[in-house]
């Protein structure tokens, strides 16, 4: 059988050590559709609801696999819906490669249907974008894309004419476009690890040296350098800041860590941003500048591979292009040992007062139930390998404070974007990767309603992802939001009733439980993680549980009480929530 464009491509993809396709098909991408199944034992197809989940699911697997994800979706709508997945995983420095439809070249230009100009449409989001228009351009492009994807931790983007689809592929494609073929011996092309020079960490070493209060703040890119960033930390005398992302580098019960940072982190861990005189930064390009240093307050030295990501926030003095576990494993010999560890001792004294807070308020007698006992039952009852995905809103901030990184455990989230609905999607994908292990989509009812079909995908494809919904029937982060702005809430939360989504998941075929008792949530989660399949707690939560900042600064408390005198809907039952934690602070 000749092989056509679609199977060159499908192929090649599996050479380049890919064997996870997510999308939708349609007449536009009928062609491609045709090639992966003559490959379909080297590549497996997941069949989506929405080409936005396909993208999520390909962002999901490339962070959690470090690999490349793939998405595809047809021609016109179904390239537009993957543009806010794709832009997740852009933010988020994930390499994705999208695969698009267009209509044969014969029509382009006339209006036809479905003429959508994807290269125009993903021109801001994609590193590499082409429309593929002579067969003969295959291999050689792809491999292109998929080196950019990979090299640049970015999205690429391939466009293919329905008639150049079914084309016959080219046995002999013009070599010289190519970049060459990948190594049998490391299919999955990457970046090689950069190490810093040998003057960089002289003069980082010098700086830090000179400090007498360094703190570290690590991101995502710090992943794989965990026991680096520990004995740096260590060596510094500094307490250890997480950003969101970057959650997972450091266990959340290590002595040496004050915990997140921004308004889902803790106030040690603001505190000591506004305190410290040094500041190390590994990994991250942290986007809140109100919560970093003053400019004229702290050194900086930061490291990072990416060279353009560097002094973005703050006048860094010391600038390290390396890949982090190197350049920590290489400065670490240049350091002694602070012997003045009073910073950190009293930073870590707040950690602990602000842990003891936080624990007062999993209050396992509130009715509603409370949203913090919620995702501290989920918390301790997952395995200590558990994979959790979080959606965007007040999830983001139950889950920052909450749920407790130990052992093996991984934390995903749409970071940079922070869109909604991802945390279904990323679960299906990272459940896709790791088989063996548990995987948690912790979301909000908003952010679950806008995929939640995917919950059927999870079924159908036999996945044992478990779904835990905080159902508050509100956009609730938003409406924190405005009134911290000092306005009133407004067209924030939906009528009753509350949306019942554990009829959905067991109409689905899966497993589901409502909860609407705190005596009952211990209970549901644990037969949802024993459920062999997929599994659904849907748990009502008290809608006017406030996801307070870390430190409440006077113009949040000045914007707090406007909202309430320009008449707050809700300011008796958010007052008597606020004033009971408290209570249960100060009773801990």
């Amino acid at each position: 059988m000749q092989e056509i464009v679609g199977e060159a491509l499908a192929r090649r993809l599996a050479d380049w050590g890919v064997d996870t396709v997510f999308g939708l098909p349609g007449d536009g991408v009928n062609g491609l559709m045709e090639g992966f199944r003559r490959q379909r034992d080297r590549l497996r197809f997941v069949l989506v609801q929405h080409e936005e989940a396909a993208a999520f699911m390909a962002t999901g697997h490339a962070k959690g696999t470090g690999r490349l994800g793939v998405c595809v979706a047809t021609s016109g709508p179904g390239a537009i819906h993957l543009l806010n997945g794709l832009y997740d995983a852009k933010l988020d420095h994930a390499p994705v490669l999208a695969i698009t439809g267009l209509p044969e070249t014969s029509v382009l230009g006339s209006q036809y249907q479905q003429e959508v100009e994807a290269t125009l449409l993903y021109q801001d989001v994609a590193a590499y974008n082409l429309a593929v228009t002579n067969p003969q351009q295959l291999p050689g492009v792809v491999d292109i894309a998929i080196r950019h994807a990979l090299a640049n931790r970015t999205v690429a983007h391939l466009s293919f004419p329905s008639d150049i689809q079914v084309a016959a592929a080219s046995a002999d494609p013009y070599r010289h476009v190519s970049p060459g073929t990948p190594s049998a011996s490391s299919p999955s092309f990457a970046t090689p690890l950069m190490p810093a020079t040998h003057e960089e960490l002289a003069r980082a070493a010098e700086v830090l040296g000179a400090g007498r209060k360094v703190a570290m703040l690590v991101g995502i890119g710090a992943r794989d350098a965990r026991d680096e960033v520990l004995a740096v930390a260590d060596a510094l005398g500094a307490p250890i800041v997480k950003t969101l992302p970057g959650k997972q580098v450091v266990p959340d019960d290590h002595p040496l860590t004050t915990g997140g940072l921004g308004l889902l982190g803790t106030k040690p861990s603001e505190q000591a941003m506004e305190e410290c005189d040094t500041l190390l930064m590994v990994g991250t390009a942290f986007p809140y500048g109100k919560y970093l240093p003053a400019p004229d307050q702290a050194r900086v030295v930061q490291i990072d591979h990416d060279a353009s990501r560097i002094g973005l926030r703050l006048p860094v003095e010391v600038a390290v292009t390396a890949d982090a576990r190197l350049a920590l494993r290489h400065l670490l010999p240049l350091l002694t040992r602070q012997a003045d560890r009073s910073f950190l001792t009293r930073h870590q004294r707040g950690r602990d007062e602000w842990r003891a807070d936080m624990r007062a308020l999993r209050d396992a007698s509130r009715s509603p139930v409370a949203p913090q006992y919620l995702v501290g039952c989920l918390d301790e009852l997952a395995a200590d390998d558990a994979i959790l995905t979080c959606d965007s809103g007040t999830v983001t901030t139950w889950s920052a404070r909450y749920w407790t990184i130990r052992g093996g455990r991984e934390y995903y989230l749409s970071g940079n974007l922070a869109s909604m609905a991802c945390g279904l999607p990323y679960a299906i994908a990272l459940q896709h990767a790791f088989p063996g292990r548990q995987v948690i989509a912790y979301v909000g009812d908003g952010g679950f309603a806008m995929l939640m079909a995917e919950f059927l995908t999870a079924v159908r494809h036999q996945l044992p992802v478990k779904v835990v919904v905080n159902n508050n029937n509100a956009y609730g982060q938003i409406l924190w939001e405005q009134i911290m702005l000092g306005y009133p809430e407004y067209a924030v939360r939906h009528q009753q009733p509350e949306a019942d989504f554990a009829n959905w998941a067991t109409g689905c075929g899966g497993y589901g439980v409502r909860v609407t008792d705190p005596g009952q949530v211990p209970d549901a989660i644990r037969a949802a993680l024993a459920h062999p399949g997929p599994a659904l707690v849907d748990c009502l939560v008290n809608p006017n549980e406030p996801p307070m900042p870390g430190k409440i600064r006077y113009e949040q408390a000045k914007a707090f009480t406007e909202s309430f005198l320009r008449g707050q809907p809700h300011r008796v039952a958010t007052l008597a929530t606020v004033a009971r934690d408290k209570i249960n602070q100060l009773r801990s």
